[in-house]
């Protein structure tokens, strides 16, 4: 994963703000991509920026700064510019999501660059016109502003969860209850039931049924059909039994 995601470019385009040089960082190392460039930057480097990158800071450390856009993308196998708004003469336009897993795809014969514009405007039709293919964030159409490092953070996002593969943590796992653990929870449900005069053994109906298909579902761990009987136990006390 760490290969492919190394491939990927993040290009801000003329930043006016640091903070949100600092918040893209933030969002970068978050889904493990280092490599950030920087267009002709209003202000940079900057305390702010680093003050919100919350610790990102190897990412601001190792920001390349550029004059132009086309110095940005040189060497980049594929070039995919976000925007917000249709554009015209957009060419190819594809989701954030197919884009990414586009972009993985390319990131395996060279450098890809996701390239954001400008916090008030974006990228112009010029700069949209220099990407191989335009992506959008599809979002909430009375109300898309998202915020550059929020656009950001999305598209890391989605770059993650193609190179990854859609992994993510794992519960532990315990040790499962046996055939015979779980008959003598079953044996001891319908003792403790008849005695607390809910489970009448003369008519059980489908209780019992419905008791081992609730159970079966559940997959019993050991531990829980320790609990469950230490549960029946305490009952059959207070039953007297």
């Amino acid at each position: 994963m760490a290969p492919l995601l190394d491939r990927v470019r993040i290009v801000l385009v003329t930043p006016s703000h640091p903070g949100n040089i600092g918040a893209a960082a933030r969002a970068m190392l978050t889904m493990g991509l280092t490599r950030l460039v920087l267009v002709a930057p209003t202000r940079f480097p900057d305390a702010e920026a680093v003050a919100l990158a919350s610790g990102a800071t190897r990412v601001l450390d190792r920001a390349s700064v550029v004059a132009t856009l086309d110095d940005a993308l040189s060497d980049c196998v594929l070039t995919v510019g976000l925007s917000a708004r249709p554009r015209e003469f957009a060419g190819r336009v594809l989701s954030v999501r197919a884009a990414a897993a586009e972009a993985i795809g390319h990131a395996s014969r060279g450098d890809v660059a996701l390239v954001f514009g400008t916090e008030m405007s974006g990228l112009s039709n010029a700069e949209l016109a220099r990407c191989t293919v335009a992506t959008t964030i599809p979002a909430n159409p009375d109300y898309g502003s998202l915020n550059l490092a929020a656009a950001v953070q999305v598209a890391c996002y989605e770059l993650r969860m193609v190179a990854a593969g859609g992994e993510v943590w794992r519960a532990p796992r315990f040790a499962p209850a046996t055939a015979d653990e779980v008959e003598a929870l079953y044996a001891h449900g319908t003792r403790t039931l008849t005695a607390m005069r809910f489970l009448d053994p003369r008519m059980p109906r489908r209780l019992l049924p419905r008791l081992r298909r609730l159970f079966g579902r559940a997959g019993l761990e050991k531990e829980e059909v320790n609990i469950l009987r230490g549960i029946l136990a305490r009952i059959d006390e207070r039953l007297g039994r």
